[in-house]
């Protein structure tokens, strides 16, 4: 009997998460196709003479009891706890480690457990992330500031805006207006290009839903007055952006999938790299084929299949159908926005700022165009090859042929570290090192024809063997546990003959991880 075959268009999370999960759970043999010569999409890690970036920063936890128990299985947890213990909801659960070693550096596959910290750089101070109106935000931002920003809460809280129709409004809902000016606005409009009025309100209820001054101050205050206890990973009743501890392969979120690479391999699965898919063959409502050029040779090879699964950016999906497409979907899809990133990564004898230990820093200053710092010794000792050095990352966002992206690799080098300069965060003689690493299609966007998305969704449903998974799979600014989650349960839905993708679309960005309590 001729074994069936599932075509996997990407080799991100999403897609080796669907390979790994056709090799456990089904006979169907995976065919990953990845465009780059990377596993791991925006997850990977990428190693410049023994420093790596982690382009974005990828914590690692998850509300799903199945995603937080499918990373250990790859990559083990080392601690010195034999378990650790997670309780939520009533219930409790213990997570097995590995057995510390006295020499960390001979057990490599491991995850480590480590502490969350972010905050905001704004007029040269640092202040909470996310805000909050302790003590001393107060004392920084001054009682008569203090003030205006407390009545303009209580003025959203008593006369909130009705219909939420943009980020602006959402923002303003939880914050309040003068918060929101002061700590939101400026910062969301370097990362999306556009203003908060233009973005729809669900890049709110995606990224950040359910977070607001009142919750941010009750979790300052339990923090502060609690009795320390277990780490607790999974923290399910905590807001996703007030998560205290998470998980970190030890060398960064490209090994998580290197090694599922690996194990998808060694259980007779099919990865290919350097192959772009340019065609999508089909036939009565049916995906029949893929042809992908190979972008060392150029030579184009046709991979047919029994499923077929895409995590590519939907507006390339729609544009390879070898149909005849309606015009109101491919003007749809040409009009889908993406906001690509490019990182500079910069080698340093040391910051100026007294021990920083910050996995990632918003640069809310306005006057520069960095938009966040990750610090990569905080995220693991072990992305650093010399530990007397800081390895840091300064995050731009931009389109793929704008001035910013158009810059050369010299101009983006010294403007990365003229504005680290400008900001206080270093002095120029101490830069050691730099490089830079560029990524198109990094964030999906919810402007442009985005508000019309649904028409795509029901179009791309037609075709019965063919399932969108993962962020740009699915055109939704997923976290990383999200988009495996499309994926497992795209898997699922083929192993158990369910025809619909609707419980595929269905998993969301928070909504408890859609956890039925």
């Amino acid at each position: 009997m001729k074994t069936k075959k599932a075509i996997i268009i990407g080799g991100g999370p999403a897609g080796l998460t669907a390979a790994y999960e056709f090799i456990q759970n089904t006979d169907i043999q995976p065919v990953v196709l990845e465009q780059s010569e990377f596993w791991g999409g925006i997850s990977r890690t990428v190693n410049y003479k023994g420093n790596r970036i982690d382009i974005g920063g990828h914590r690692f936890f998850s509300k799903s009891d199945v995603i937080m128990d499918w990373w250990c299985k790859i990559l083990p947890i080392l601690s010195e706890e034999k378990a650790i213990r997670i309780s939520y909801q009533n219930k409790s659960k213990e997570l097995n480690t590995v057995e510390f070693p006295s020499d960390v550096k001979n057990l490599d596959n491991v995850m480590l457990v480590r502490s969350r910290k972010s905050r905001i750089y704004y007029q040269k101070q640092f202040f909470d992330y996310p805000i909050a109106l302790t003590p001393e935000t107060v004392w920084k931002l001054g009682l008569f500031n203090t003030f205006l920003i407390g009545m303009s809460y209580l003025k959203s809280v008593a006369f909130p805006i009705r219909n939420e129709k943009n980020l602006e409004d959402f923002f303003i809902n939880r914050f309040g207006k003068k918060l929101y000016k002061t700590f939101f606005k400026d910062y969301t409009e370097k990362v999306w290009g556009i203003k908060c009025t233009e973005i729809s309100s669900e890049w709110g209820a995606q990224r950040i839903k359910g977070l607001s001054i009142r919750k941010s101050v009750a979790h300052f205050l339990k923090k502060k007055f609690s009795k320390k206890t277990d780490k607790n990973i999974s923290q399910k009743d905590t807001e996703t952006s007030l998560i205290e501890y998470f998980l970190y392969p030890k060398f960064g979120p490209g090994q998580m999938w290197e090694e599922v690479a690996r194990k998808v391999t060694d259980n007779k699965g099919e990865l290919h790299q350097n192959l772009k898919v340019i065609k999508i063959q089909a036939e009565n409502d049916r995906i029949t084929a893929v042809t992908a050029q190979n972008l060392l040779t150029k030579e184009e090879i046709v991979f047919e299949g029994d499923y077929f699964i895409s995590t590519m950016p939907v507006q390339e999906l729609i544009a390879s159908l070898e149909v005849e497409v309606p015009e109101k979907i491919n003007d749809i899809a040409k009009g889908l926005v993406y906001r690509d990133f490019i990182t500079v990564g910069l080698l340093l004898r040391k910051m100026t700022k007294d021990e920083i230990t910050d996995n990632w820093i918003y640069i809310q200053e306005p006057y520069v165009k960095v938009g966040r710092l990750q610090i990569f010794n905080n995220w693991s000792p072990f992305m650093v090859q010399d530990p007397n050095t800081t390895w840091v990352g300064l995050e731009y966002f931009c389109y793929e042929g704008d001035a910013l992206w158009n810059k050369s690799e010299a101009e983006m080098k010294e403007l990365a570290i003229k504005e680290m300069v400008e900001i206080g965060m270093i002095n120029r003689e101490d830069v050691l090192d730099s490089v830079v690493i560029k990524m198109p299609k990094t964030y999906p966007a919810y402007f442009g024809t985005y508000e019309k998305f649904n028409a795509i969704i029901d179009y791309t449903a037609r075709f019965e063997n063919l399932y969108l998974i993962g962020r740009n799979g699915m055109h939704k600014y997923n976290n990383q546990d999200h988009s495996m989650l499309t994926a497992i349960q795209a898997v699922q839905n083929i192993k158990n003959g369910i025809s619909g993708k609707e419980n595929i679309w269905a998993i969301n960005t928070e909504q408890e991880y859609h956890e039925e309590k």
